[in-house]
């Protein structure tokens, strides 16, 4: 499948930072009870390469899951023979998104300038993760659209809150990324669902637009 196709019902990246294996399937089904079908587990969380092993085996066939914070090209075969198929990174590591495809996997590395977008694209990166979203504002989202190649899917992540997604959806992001605003080490499944639930709301309450 393709990274498009995990963006529906619901266009959003569930960035699990510091879970535990343990608490995995009960976070997992919360947020894909809500329509989540990203889902990341961040390389500096506890025993992160178990959590995606039990992701991937509870929810690979229909979610697309994998890592974050991923710094060492290393890790990327780690990650896929822990059942991971996605890398994503908080910067524009050009040699990590090559290995991730040369291994068949879906990349997302961060950028935070056209000069990172466009290396990464080069490189082969399956879309690009606008990182921090918070330092920026959407009108950069509008500027870079002016210049990306069409159809490359931008997503807002960092600080991305249910009330604060419509103006960078106006500006053209395929979707959004979200870790503490969602889930926060030690939190209940259904603390998680209920602010899985408010983004899935905020997201529907979205205008349309045209494909």
């Amino acid at each position: 499948m393709r990274l498009t196709d995990y963006l529906s019902p619901l266009p959003l990246i569930a960035v699990l930072r510091g879970i535990t294996p343990d608490e995995i399937a009960a976070v997992a089904g919360a947020l894909t009870a809500e329509g989540f079908r990203i889902l990341e587990v961040p390389l500096n969380s506890p025993q992160p390469f178990e959590s995606i092993r039990r992701l991937a085996q509870g929810h690979g066939e229909r979610c697309l899951v994998g890592a974050g914070t991923v710094l060492d090209v290393a890790d990327v075969a780690r990650v896929r023979d822990a059942g991971g198929r996605l890398i994503v990174m908080p910067h524009a590591d050009t040699a990590i998104v090559r290995e991730a495809k040369r291994l068949q996997m879906t990349c997302l590395p961060g950028v935070a300038t056209p000069t990172e977008a466009f290396a990464s694209l080069a490189a082969g990166a399956d879309g690009l993760k606008m990182f921090p979203a918070e330092a920026m504002l959407p009108a950069a989202l509008r500027a870079w659209r002016a210049v990306l190649p069409a159809g490359t899917l931008v997503f807002a992540v960092g600080g991305i809150r249910p009330d604060n997604m419509a103006p960078w959806w106006t500006e053209g992001a395929a979707g959004f990324g979200t870790g503490s605003n969602l889930y926060k080490p030690g939190a209940d499944a259904a603390t998680v669902r209920a602010g899985a639930a408010a983004y899935a709301k905020a997201f529907r309450a979205l205008p349309l637009r045209n494909a």
